[in-house]
């Protein structure tokens, strides 16, 4: 039976030829997705609630001293909040992998015929032939832990998630919501009329939306004048039902 303690069977070396092509080819794949995902998760956030939060004290005519007493309290209960919501996702997704990884061995186990039927329909599905996934399927056999592996990536999708994760994505989100959070706060820190601060904290935090965003869309692949474009929009809808709601239900 194939634990997950188990070692993986040492790789077959290459060729010559083959190993000296792949020592020449650098892989350009962007390879950091969940840390960036983390953060622009956690920087959107910040930039947009504590923002729409200072915008809506200001509507109120509150102080400047209020609306940054209030905006550090939102900051700190939204980073906790956010890093808890992102622990618990990560460690959510360990989990379903653990409790996957222990059914498949499992069946690999109780009913081998039909998992090696399964890795036969696996690579049938590429457009394979009998003929030539037969030995694939038997070499598979032959080494449990490679099976094992190739069942849970080719059959299930799931990649063995890094026991690291949960930790690290709580702190990427936490931090980088904190990083977000205090840039539309920072006029009110040096400006105490509430009008002219609210105004450089709408300014700055534009910018800081403008900057996220096109880095959002270069990190993953988008447009980056679109993103910024896009975020920008919709921090600045954000902030101005905030103000708006404010200044109605004051009046």
């Amino acid at each position: 039976m194939a634990t997950q303690d188990d070692a993986p069977p040492p790789p077959v070396p290459l060729d010559s030829y083959k190993q000296s092509l792949l020592n020449r080819h650098t892989e350009n794949h962007f390879t950091a997705g969940d840390v960036v995902r983390d953060i622009i998760i956690g920087v959107s956030d910040g930039l947009t609630v504590p923002f729409a939060l200072a915008a809506g004290l200001s509507g109120a005519n509150a102080s400047s001293s209020i609306v940054l007493t209030a905006g550090i309290a939102e900051v700190a209960a939204g980073a906790m909040s956010m890093g808890l919501g992102g622990y618990l996702a990560a460690k959510s997704e360990a989990d379903h992998y653990m409790r996957e990884l222990r059914r498949e061995q499992e069946e690999i186990v109780a009913v081998p015929d039909t998992e090696a039927a399964e890795v036969a329909e696996i690579l049938a599905n590429y457009g394979i032939e009998p003929h030539e996934y037969g030995p694939v399927v038997n070499a598979l056999r032959k080494r449990p832990q490679a099976w094992l592996d190739f069942m849970m990536k080719f059959e299930l999708g799931l990649e063995k998630p890094d026991p690291r994760r949960a930790l690290q994505s709580a702190f990427t989100i936490a931090l980088a919501y904190i990083l977000g959070g205090l840039v539309p706060l920072i006029p009110y820190m040096f400006i105490s009329n509430v009008k002219r601060a609210v105004t450089a904290s709408v300014a700055l935090t534009l910018v800081a939306l403008l900057v996220f965003g096109y880095a959002k869309g270069y990190f993953t692949g988008n447009k980056p004048f679109k993103s910024a474009i896009q975020t920008t929009l919709i921090g600045a809808i954000a902030s101005g039902a905030a103000f708006g709601m404010a200044k109605a239900i004051q009046q």
